[in-house]
């Protein structure tokens, strides 16, 4: 299984050869995984590799012990290695291994600063990920933690969790880049579809009390998790696009926790006017998700708006996953800071500031939150005045 996996990752996700520079972003956890995808790697050629290894308990150990302007002041968070990487085209591979609990004695302000010095210091790499010019893809490894945590009455947590990992990414199939590609272009379809209908807003409804209506730019753009020739996120059974930031209006209630930064945050909503979050609440975590919405001028903008059907596989696990690489694809999001270029016709042809000044949010965050459910409603006023309903009872219905 995990022989199909960094095959997955490697030949399909991020599409490297002997030629290709492989940057791997990975904690010290999941150090054997990643020894077993080197020498897969070394053996298909590659010969530049890069290790980007962090350490949870050792990030904790730092954060206790330091200031805020201790933090701020040191190089402990500085991520400048990933332009260098960037500059010579490289893939990037983050494996992402959430560590529930750990940063739960962690003050709010400090995992928000530490999040924020992360990705502020490589910004070539950000700019050349969401301009599509790099490979890069976001994928799961369980560990020990993360899997007693999701399966806490289980004998065997890991097997669980690689049994459920397994089926969710296909690895269960005789051939499982025949298997993504194949559902790929099923996805395909369906982005067709959506670009074909110019869809001006969006409305959301569900019983919780989601009321929320999103305008869409000119010149939008709906895209899959197939971005150019690679599969971004492994996981991935989105269907996204990039609202207007400026124009969000309503109330939206989440359906999923967050974890953000290895903290929760459960049983929250937001509230928009003119685009911007103006009030919010958790019963869980407030304090992270003020430290989210506050992070710039623009983290308090939507920057994505994209469908899951209710009846994906990682829904019908029904596990909630506590990560949002997984929850995500269990369920409709939105993401709160920067949106895409892509989602702009012809976005290589514009600067930064025509893309911003058709709609696209840019903020020095990405946060995705779940809001989707089983009654979950989403019509669309077309810019023709027709109505359309694009999902009914949770499900995509084009």
């Amino acid at each position: 299984m995990k022989e199909k996996y960094i095959e997955l990752l490697l030949n399909r996700c991020l599409k490297v050869d002997s030629d290709s520079t492989l940057f791997i972003n990975y904690n010290v956890i999941n150090k054997d995984f990643v020894d077993e995808l080197i020498e897969y790697a070394k053996k298909i050629g590659i010969k530049d590799i890069y290790l980007d290894e962090e350490n949870t308990n050792a990030i904790h150990e730092f954060l206790e012990n330091n200031s805020l302007e201790e933090i701020k002041n040191s190089d402990y968070f500085n991520s400048s290695i990933w332009d260098e990487y960037a500059k010579k085209g490289s893939a990037f591979l983050m494996l992402n291994a959430e560590m529930p609990h750990v940063m739960d004695d962690i003050d709010s302000e400090k995992i928000s600063l530490s999040a924020f010095i992360k990705r502020n210091t490589k910004p070539l790499y950000k700019e050349r990920q969401l301009k599509g010019e790099i490979p890069w893809c976001i994928a799961a490894l369980p560990n020990e933690l993360w899997a007693k945590d999701i399966f806490p009455n289980s004998e065997n947590p890991m097997e669980d969790f690689w049994h459920n990992l397994s089926k969710i990414c296909m690895l269960d199939t005789e051939n499982p880049i025949e298997s993504w590609n194949a559902f790929l272009n099923s996805q395909k379809e369906s982005v067709k579809k959506l670009n074909e209908l110019n869809i001006k807003k969006l409305h959301y409804s569900n019983s919780l009390g989601t009321n929320l209506t999103l305008t869409l730019p000119d010149d939008v753009l709906w895209c899959s998790a197939e971005e150019g020739n690679y599969i971004v996120n492994m996981p991935s059974y989105e269907i996204f696009t990039s609202p207007d930031y400026r124009y969000t209006e309503g109330i939206v209630y989440s359906t999923k926790p967050l974890l953000y930064s290895n903290r929760l945050i459960e049983d929250f909503w937001l509230k928009f006017k003119n685009g911007k979050v103006v009030d919010y609440d958790a019963k869980i975590g407030k304090d992270i998700l003020k430290g989210i919405i506050s992070t710039d001028d623009y983290s308090c903008f939507l920057g994505e708006c994209a469908l899951v059907n209710y009846n994906s596989p990682i829904s019908e696990s029904n596990i909630i996953f506590k990560s949002t690489l997984f929850d995500e694809n269990a369920s409709c999001h939105l993401a709160l800071g920067t949106g895409f270029n892509e989602c702009i016709k012809n976005s290589k042809n514009l600067t930064k500031e025509e893309i911003n000044e058709k709609g696209i949010n840019y903020s020095k965050t990405h946060i995705d939150f779940m809001i989707g459910s089983r009654d979950m409603l989403i019509e669309a006023e077309c810019k023709d005045k027709k109505m359309v309903t694009i999902m009914q009872d949770g499900n995509i219905v084009l």
